[in-house]
Order: structure tokens, then C-alpha cells, then sequence
């Protein structure tokens, strides 16, 4: 008894819950030692355990011990498939999925592969600009691919922007949440995800209104808008991809009893979901939008078109009459009219003044020039 007693202290000691520790400083964009791991961390009953920064060594360590409410979370930046390799094999990954996670470029959807859920999702960011052009990038897009299974949650992130360690501290902050097992890392991802889609669509708002504002000042309509409307057009294009495909995921999420997915955390998907649907309204109704300002501003381009040939048709009209004139007296016949009268010529340019006055003159009250 001497001995167990001790034993069994230390052991209850070691797994007994904590304050969530600091996360050791990493940056976001990628792995402490330039790899492709950037956190590494044990968790049980919500809270973070100090431990192996080694994937295999940290599964190990959970599936040895047994225990519920036990899983890992590993956040991978841009690993060379060699990288992802070895952790696939660590933890029984679908080489499909493996290939979608490596090369990235996909389109947001959710996976079932045995008992592994794979999720794809696109990031969106907002680039500022100081004036839109018809070059000017809106929306920067990137990836996060996630894997959940009933101990771990696998977190794949490609481009610069979308970083998950503030997320991670977030939820290490509220170990009750995180307590409900990987799929409330699932849930805290996509809920970020679509948070910055709700950003996004306001910030890419404010250059509509812009683009609107400048179309509808000119009546005269300006054909150099039509290249920045379709730029705006075709970055909206960026987001809405990154939109309307991950309604279905979602759906799937909060609706469909899932063996790795809390029942508790289905309800979270839901409210997800929702937030998602205002942000596909929204988004569908600026591409509306964007096409009725495009149609507005090729209007007014077409009537300012139309109002330049009116006046130049309308002083060819004018212009025709001297020509004719002068066309005739320019044959040099012998026999013309007046040829010998002292104010023949005179007389000539007043026909000319007095028909070209009276064809102005019906021009401007038929509002052609």
C-alpha cells in the first residue's frame, strides 16, 4: 500500500484538470522550425495538457491511455505531401482526401471517409484599395481542410491569410465547449469562416455603393466604368463561390446524426448555417445588383451615342446644302444661272446662310442639336 498510494497521487495529479496554458509562441503562417506543424496540442475534458509537439507521439499518447474525452488537435500550414503523408498513416487517413488536402483549389464540401469526416472550406479576405480599377483585386481567397475523428482534428490551412491560433486560444478560454470533442473545432472553424464572409460582403458593399454613386453622377454615362464594374462583378464572383457551395455541408451538419459530431454541437451548425444563408442573400442580391448598375451605365453610354450621332447627322444635314450649292456653280458651265449678274454672287451666299439658318433652326426644336 506504501507504494501504491504514491503511485496513484502522481497519477491523478498529472491528469488533473487545469488552467488552459499558454500557447507557446508560433507564428500563424506556419510551423515553430519551419515545418509544416504549427501547434501540436493534447486535450482532455477541454483542456489543454502539456505534452508531445510530435503528432505521432501526441495520438499515441491519447489511444494509449484510453480515456474519454481525449483528442488531439494539429494545425498544419501548407504541408509538401511527403508531410502530410506520414500523418496520414499516423492516423488512418483516406489518400482521396489526403490528395484534396495537399493540392488545395477545391470546392467547400463535406466528406465521410469510415469513421473520418473531411470538410473543405473556403477563407475570403478583403484587400484594401485606395480607388477601384478595372485591375483592382477585392477579395483574396484561401483554404482550410479539416479532418475529425473521434480523438483527433486534423487542421489543414493554405494561403496567407485565415491563421487559427487566435481560434485556438478562444476555445482553450472555454474548456466546456471544447469539452464536446474535435467536432466543436469543426463547428468554431466554419463559424469563423462565415463571420469573415459577413465582413467581406459589407466591406465589398461600401465599392458598390461607390461604383453606383459614380455611375448615376454622370448622366452622360462614361464608358471607362464599364471595366471596374465588371472587375467588381467578376472579384464578387471570388466570394460567392466561397459561398454557395458550403450551404449543403452545413446542412448536412446540423440535420444528419453523425457518429464524430456531438449531438449538442448539431444545433451550433445550425446557427451557422443561418448566418450563412444571410450572407448568400446577400451576396446574390449584390450580384443583381452589379448587373442592373452595368445595364444602367451601358444605357446611358448608348444614349449619349445616340445623342452625338443626332448632332453629327443633324450638321451634316446643314453642312449638305453649301456643298450642293457650291457643287453646282463648281461644274463651270458656260450657261449658269446668274453667271452674269453683278449680285449673283451675293445672292448665292445668302440662299446658302438663309437654307442653312432655317435647317439649324428645326434641328433645335426637334432637340437634335
Amino acid at each position: 500500500m506504501s507504494v501504491i498510494r504514491p503511485l496513484r497521487a502522481a497519477f491523478e495529479a498529472a491528469w488533473r484538470p487545469r488552467a488552459a496554458e499558454p500557447v507557446a509562441a508560433v507564428d500563424d503562417g506556419g510551423g515553430p522550425t519551419g515545418d509544416a506543424v504549427v501547434d501540436c496540442a493534447v486535450y482532455r475534458d477541454g483542456v489543454r495538457h502539456p505534452g508531445p509537439r510530435d503528432p505521432a507521439a501526441a495520438i499515441a499518447r491519447v489511444r494509449r491511455r484510453g480515456a474519454r474525452g481525449m483528442f488531439v488537435w494539429i494545425g498544419l500550414f501548407e504541408p509538401t505531401e511527403s508531410e502530410l503523408a506520414g500523418v496520414a498513416e499516423q492516423f488512418g487517413l483516406h489518400p482521396l482526401a489526403v490528395e484534396d488536402a495537399v493540392h488545395a483549389h477545391q470546392r467547400p464540401k463535406l466528406e465521410r471517409y469510415d469513421e473520418t469526416l473531411f470538410m473543405v472550406l473556403k477563407t475570403v479576405r478583403y484587400v484594401s484599395h485606395g480607388e477601384l480599377t478595372s485591375t483592382s483585386e477585392v477579395v483574396e481567397t484561401g483554404e482550410i481542410m479539416v479532418f475529425v475523428g473521434a480523438d483527433f482534428v486534423i487542421t489543414v490551412r493554405h494561403g496567407a491569410h485565415g491563421a487559427l491560433g487566435a481560434l485556438r486560444r478562444r476555445l482553450e478560454e472555454d474548456p466546456e465547449q471544447l469539452a464536446k470533442g474535435p467536432a466543436s473545432v469543426l463547428h468554431a472553424i466554419a463559424d469563423q469562416v462565415v463571420d469573415h464572409y459577413l465582413d467581406v460582403a459589407a466591406d465589398v458593399r461600401k465599392d458598390i455603393d461607390e461604383v453606383e454613386s459614380a455611375v448615376f453622377a454622370d448622366t452622360r454615362g462614361d464608358a471607362s466604368q464599364v471595366g471596374r464594374i465588371y472587375q467588381l462583378k467578376r472579384e464578387l464572383l471570388e466570394l460567392k463561390r466561397a459561398v454557395t457551395p458550403l450551404d449543403r455541408p452545413l446542412q448536412q451538419l446540423s440535420e444528419t446524426p453523425i457518429g464524430v459530431v456531438h449531438p449538442e454541437i448539431r444545433s451550433y451548425f445550425r446557427d451557422v448555417a443561418d448566418h450563412l444563408s444571410r450572407v448568400s442573400d446577400q451576396v446574390n442580391g449584390y450580384d443583381a445588383l452589379i448587373d442592373s448598375i452595368l445595364q444602367a451605365n451601358l444605357a446611358q453610354v448608348q444614349a449619349t451615342q445616340n445623342e452625338d450621332m443626332r448632332k453629327i447627322t443633324a450638321w451634316a444635314a446643314i453642312i449638305a446644302v453649301p456643298t450642293m450649292v457650291c457643287g453646282v456653280y463648281g461644274m463651270n458651265f458656260k450657261h449658269m444661272p446668274e453667271l452674269g449678274w453683278r449680285f449673283g454672287y451675293p445672292l448665292v451666299l445668302t440662299v446658302i446662310a438663309t437654307a442653312s439658318w432655317l435647317i439649324h433652326r428645326g434641328f433645335r426644336r426637334n432637340g437634335w442639336l
